[in-house]
């Protein structure tokens, strides 16, 4: 990032001289009033917002995938299927003379993501054989797969219990080990019996082969069998080998001796994994606010899962000079309050937000501010993280700020969105289903604001 002498005197400022303040409508941190620096606070300015529905997204790419349904009572209800590319744990893999399958089961890992209720719900998980190869990516793709169903899980899902399982280790004893969270799926014995163990060893020769023939797999909640309080999405982690489809199938040995085997085709990312997701804000204001772009409300709304974010602008921040001279932005935050009454378990507030811009081509850029942070190794600085005990969030804005009023910047379109707690995005958020409801400027409770703390110059 390159910065002038003022924007890296304003950094610094940020850095070190505002890390807190007593005054929570003024900047917002706390800190010794004693060490505060002198200056003038401004925080009217007039912010517009809107709430506008995120695009598609690649879900190829995603560092964990969704599964799951919710019906929010603000948001209406959102589901998410997936359809899975299945590999040979090994190339010309060989199940030996007779195989005879005695269990298979599909093992998708739970990832670091889950929400919505553990509590009470029950989930009834579909699998089916896919149709065709996945060549198709984006969120709103369906990906078709046979009526026949080969596979089905209803239960609680518990994101963070482990689970113990039975390894079976080829001649020797059987053991017992302990596994982190995952949803296992028993398949039908037939369907895996006839179209992987009856394979020759030819058809598992590269993984092209087998993907020709075997297509792969597709999850999807039945809304019909589930058992719905509030319900939840899950997120499996297929970026290493621990999501697959284990077989326990029992061969004869060269000396004619019946061998018990465990053997594991991986699931994973690298091998083509995509997400359908689907939202229905029928009847929510959600739609109401999407179908009168042009109304100001108070408030507006946000949901990750490529669901609806906030655009906001700074209609007068040009003009400031005009009203207040020439200035230098010692503090700038944005503070984004939730709407009281709008969230509670199940549906707690996006633990994260991140702010981005768009740039005169309308495409989503990073502001300066979280720029600078993050090439200074605190990019947390930047702000966005929930404040249960304030229930807000807050921005560091200053040299974003600043830019505008210079009129370095041109505000083409500010936007508030979910994201990841462990994954800042200024692209539609796949890695995380929470939702937040904020405040507008115009609401008399809890509103959006921006607060600027400056020091006039000549």
């Amino acid at each position: 990032m390159k910065f002038t002498k003022q924007d890296l005197l304003t950094l610094l400022i940020s850095l070190f001289l505002f890390a807190s303040c007593k005054n929570p409508d003024g900047v917002g941190l706390d800190v010794d009033p004693n060490s505060a620096i002198v200056g003038t606070l401004v925080n009217t300015e007039r912010i517009t917002s809107s709430t506008v529905r995120e695009g598609d997204i690649t879900t190829s790419t995603l560092s964990q995938h969704p599964l799951g349904y919710m019906v929010d009572p603000t948001f209406g209800k959102t589901e998410a299927s997936l359809a899975m590319t299945v590999v040979p744990s090994a190339l010309s893999y060989d199940f030996g003379t007779s195989p005879i399958l005695d269990s298979a089961v599909l093992v998708l890992n739970l990832g670091t993501q889950f929400y919505g209720d553990t509590t009470t719900s029950k989930y009834s998980i579909d699998v089916y054989q896919l149709t065709n190869k996945i060549t198709t990516f984006k969120s709103s793709d369906v990906q078709a797969h046979n009526s026949t169903l080969v596979g089905n899980f209803n239960n609680k899902i518990f994101p963070k219990t482990p689970i113990k399982v039975t390894d079976i280790v080829k001649g020797k004893a059987d053991t017992l080990k302990t596994l982190k969270a995952q949803i296992r799926i028993p398949l039908n014995k037939a369907f895996i019996q006839s179209t992987i163990l009856s394979l020759p060893s030819t058809a598992t020769s590269s993984n092209a082969k087998f993907i020709d023939y075997f297509k792969g797999l597709y999850a999807e909640i039945n809304k019909t069998s589930s058992t719905i309080a509030g319900g939840g999405i899950a997120f499996i982690d297929f970026a290493s080998t621990n999501s697959y489809v284990q077989m326990v199938y029992k061969t004869t040995n060269s000396s004619s001796v019946i061998d018990t085997v465990s053997v594991n085709f991986p699931i994973t990312s690298a091998n083509t994994v995509t997400a359908n997701i689907k939202h229905d804000y029928v009847g929510t204001e959600v739609q109401t606010q999407l179908s009168n772009p042009g109304t100001q409300y108070n408030v507006t709304y946000l949901q990750a899962l490529a669901g609806v974010k906030t655009k906001i602008s700074f209609p007068t921040l040009a003009d400031f000079t005009n009203t207040y001279g020439k200035v230098v932005v010692n503090k700038a935050e944005l503070v984004v309050d939730l709407s009281t009454g709008t969230f509670a378990n199940p549906f707690a507030p996006a633990e994260r937000l991140s702010l981005y811009r768009w740039d005169i081509a309308e495409q989503p850029t990073n502001l300066d501010d979280y720029s600078g942070y993050l090439s200074a190794g605190a990019a947390n600085l930047f702000g966005g993280f929930y404040d249960s005990l304030k229930n807000r969030y807050v921005f560091n804005v200053t040299s974003y700020v600043q830019s505008i009023i210079d009129k370095k910047i041109i505000d083409y379109g500010t936007f508030i969105a979910p994201t990841s707690a462990t994954e800042f995005q200024i692209t539609p958020s796949g890695t995380s289903a929470a939702r937040s409801v904020i405040g507008s400027f115009g609401n008399p409770t809890n509103k959006i604001k921006l607060n600027i703390y400056y020091t006039k110059i000549n």
